[in-house]
């Protein structure tokens, strides 16, 4: 029987996932968590999905092992490598995955021209191609992989000019094209939500997927009978492969918190703490 306190375990390669944690933290304030930045091997979308599998796999490991109830792959190329073949090796267990929002986004274009900002294993997973066959059938999809940016979001640069710059590359033949929606395809994007609407104008819609996410992975939860009872504080622990003091900064500037990650580092395809 699993400890309904058990805390959610979510993950991504670096900061991106905590837009995922954020939209979660909101959905379910009563739920522990746990959180793994995979920063030692950041960015996941200039790997092979079958090197992300095994990352996936490594983490899904380790995170059961501090107990978690429900593992959140809060990062759309993870998802596009892992999610398939982590239910496959562990049927019983819950996995939430990151699916491109191509249906909100079709659902909701005026224009009925889409943008999707995305990395290339992104592009080229299973999951992208069936979400855009299922259901933008009725729309133009346009894709940018916008280089350099999850490197950029990783440093801070929200907006700098080059950040500024790799956006402008990206949207910019987009908007002239008449796409007035974007899906954020990966989840470092949305912290830099407002600079696109600073490029793009506010009558452009944006589309995080992280509280559809959030409500994914309640309802999951409630489904397998894992929703925490107690109203008791939760505890949220951090965890990086990458340098403590950085990623602490990153919390800071990104989610607003002062706390102390965990070092976990990489021996093989095991994770090991400190």
């Amino acid at each position: 029987m699993v400890n309904t306190d058990a805390p959610i375990g979510v993950y991504d390669s670096g900061v991106g996932g905590l837009s995922v944690l954020r939209a979660i933290h909101s959905q379910l304030p009563h739920e522990a968590t746990l959180y793994f930045a995979d920063q030692a091997k950041v960015p996941y979308g200039e790997r092979t999905l079958e090197e992300v599998r095994k990352l996936g796999e490594g983490v899904a490991r380790m995170m059961m092992e501090q107990g978690a109830k429900l593992i959140v792959i809060a990062c759309n190329t993870a998802s596009a490598a892992s999610l398939k073949h982590l239910r496959a090796l562990y049927p019983d267990f819950p996995f939430v995955g990151m699916e491109p929002a191509v249906k909100p986004a079709a659902e909701q274009t005026l224009s009925g021209k889409v943008g999707v900002l995305a990395t290339p294993s992104t592009f080229q997973g299973e999951l992208y191609a069936s979400v855009v066959e299922r259901f933008a059938q009725d729309v133009q999809v346009f894709q940018a992989t916008c280089p350099g940016l999850v490197r950029q979001i990783e440093k801070g640069y929200l907006e700098t000019p080059k950040t500024r710059r790799i956006l402008e590359e990206a949207i910019g033949p987009m908007l002239k094209e008449g796409v007035d929606t974007f899906v954020m395809g990966c989840t470092h994007f949305p912290f830099v939500i407002p600079l696109i609407r600073k490029i793009a104008g506010a009558e452009v819609r944006v589309i995080d997927p992280a509280p559809a996410i959030a409500r994914q992975t309640e309802r999951l939860l409630s489904q397998f009978e894992l929703l925490r009872s107690s109203t008791a504080k939760s505890t949220h622990r951090y965890f990086t492969s990458g340098d403590p003091a950085r990623f602490s900064r990153s919390l800071e500037q990104l989610l607003g918190l002062k706390v102390q990650p965990e070092k976990w580092q990489w021996g093989g395809d095991l994770l090991r703490s400190g």
